[in-house]
């Protein structure tokens, strides 16, 4: 069942980057470095407090990308299955040819997240598979004021993101080992804002990890992500896609 939905959503991706390939596209290419802080942290057997911070750069390490807060809660259903939710503040800074904040500041954004998590195994792989909804709220910049906000625009869009890691040692990733890990996530918008942008965008990544302990993993990937821009290019009226490259540090650290 698991394989039979990746599936679908791969094949659905791949028909939505076919569709918009007959357009003339924008190509917009940038190296970046992403470094990221991910921490769930129990509460009791059930619950447990989800902090997140990522800073995003471009260059590598050298201007400004974006900038992600995230602050949520977690409950385990079961030893394979989670729920989870909460609240993400989001800034994106002007970069690339083509930047989003076109107006030369950063445009802040504020999101409520849902997560349906579900652990599993095939042989010596382990796999988790996040389902996320997500509702969005998009600042608009006042005409007269590019740093004030004169409303917010509503958007919708839903992730699946499938997890693999795989012991370098032994059966199973236990503590003072390397393992290799990879990831792949799919963002599609939906509801009556979406436009023509339902492919959002779509990350890859693949790297090496390390456990210090069952709580504490340093990981370093190569992280390929593409995103289509929700509005086209103000002088031709095409599509925008980013072509982004580079690696992404993550630390993962639970109390």
């Amino acid at each position: 069942m698991n394989l039979k939905i990746l599936g679908w959503l791969t094949v659905f991706g791949l028909v939505s980057l076919s569709s918009v390939g007959q357009q003339k596209r924008i190509l917009d290419h940038n190296s970046i470095g992403w470094f990221v802080y991910d921490g769930d942290h129990e509460l009791s057997k059930k619950w447990s407090l989800h902090t997140e911070y990522q800073w995003r750069r471009i260059d590598y390490i050298r201007t400004w990308q974006q900038s992600l807060a995230r602050l949520g809660v977690n409950y385990k259903l079961t030893d394979k299955l989670q729920l989870g939710g909460g609240y993400t503040y989001f800034v994106t800074f002007p970069y690339g040819d083509h930047p989003v904040a076109d107006r030369g500041v950063p445009t802040p954004e504020h999101r409520l997240y849902q997560d349906l998590e579900l652990a599993d195994t095939a042989g010596r792989f382990a796999l988790s598979h996040r389902f996320r909804l997500e509702q969005r709220w998009l600042s608009e910049q006042a005409p007269e004021d590019p740093r004030r906000i004169s409303g917010w625009s509503y958007e919708n869009r839903a992730r699946y993101q499938i997890t693999v890691n795989y012991p370098l040692q032994g059966a199973a990733i236990d503590d003072n080992e390397f393992y290799l890990t990879f990831f792949d996530e799919l963002f599609i918008s939906f509801g009556r804002n979406a436009g023509a942008n339902i492919f959002n965008q779509n990350r890859l990544l693949g790297g090496l990890g390390y456990q210090f302990q069952d709580n504490f993993q340093l990981e370093l990937g190569f992280l390929n992500q593409i995103t289509q821009h929700a509005d086209t290019d103000p002088a031709t009226n095409n599509p925008v896609f980013e072509f982004n490259n580079g690696f992404r540090l993550n630390v993962a650290f639970g109390f």
